[in-house]
């Protein structure tokens, strides 16, 4: 842990969360912020959890990456909007070889999703929807006409091959935002690289979520403590998968 009490400068940060060279096979780091009796969102929602310095944590993940992965009901109850990066995170992500803004891709098994919601209609970056073959018809037509469509799975979405199709399109470097069934599918599927959690200094009580749900996935899967990193009393953990 460092001292003082502080996070080091975007430099140095962006060193301790650097990624290796993925070799062109998907890499998955997961982020997640929760209080220190587990919760997942107060009022329903994650930004009550939220530090400043957790904001610059995230600002971060989403700068080293090349898609920001989500599930359709994350991105309904935060009221996910297109990427929005600023010029010098933009030429930091040019001299990492990274496209200036992240493509956000939504996981959706329903597709309850609106087309003319500003992530469709106004990000930089064409975002992807990604369901299975038995979703239906004319809302997969709808989302094609302002996104584009993956299809991974007959009647469910296939998270492994979900990853293989973003891959396939060089979004290897994947930042898994949630929420708590998308982790629960990547777990199962055994695909999770790195698990980035802020812990915030709050009790928030019973009510809210784990930031994992699902099937059970058989016996737990260990993972390393890569740097703990502590501002105002919230906890910065990076766990890598071992």
């Amino acid at each position: 842990m460092p001292d003082p009490s502080d996070l080091p400068d975007d430099a140095a940060l962006a060193a301790q969360y650097a990624l290796p060279p993925t070799g062109g096979r998907p890499h998955v780091r997961l982020s997640f912020v929760c209080s220190v009796d587990g919760a997942i969102t107060t009022g329903a929602v994650s930004k009550g959890l939220q530090t400043p310095g957790d904001n610059r944590v995230y600002q971060e993940l989403r700068t080293l990456t090349d898609v920001v992965l989500v599930g359709a009901g994350t991105v309904r109850s935060e009221g996910y909007g297109p990427a929005r990066v600023d010029p010098e995170r933009r030429a930091r992500r040019r001299a990492l070889g990274l496209a200036e803004v992240p493509t956000i891709a939504v996981v959706s098994a329903s597709l309850d999703l609106d087309p003319s919601a500003a992530l469709f209609t106004a990000a930089a970056a064409r975002t992807v929807v990604i369901t299975h073959a038995g979703a239906r018809a004319g809302r997969r037509a709808a989302l094609a006409e302002v996104a584009d469509v993956i299809i991974a799975g007959e009647s469910a979405v296939d998270a492994a091959l979900a990853l293989e199709e973003l891959a396939e399109r060089g979004l290897t470097r994947i930042l898994c935002e949630g929420g708590p069934h998308l982790f629960g599918s990547l777990l199962a599927a055994g695909h999770v690289d790195e698990l980035c959690v802020t812990v915030s200094p709050l009790l928030v009580g019973p009510g809210p979520g784990r930031m994992v749900a699902g099937l059970p996935t058989g016996a737990p899967v260990g993972m390393r403590l890569d740097h703990l990193l502590e501002e105002d009393g919230a906890l910065f953990c990076r766990y890598v998968a071992q």
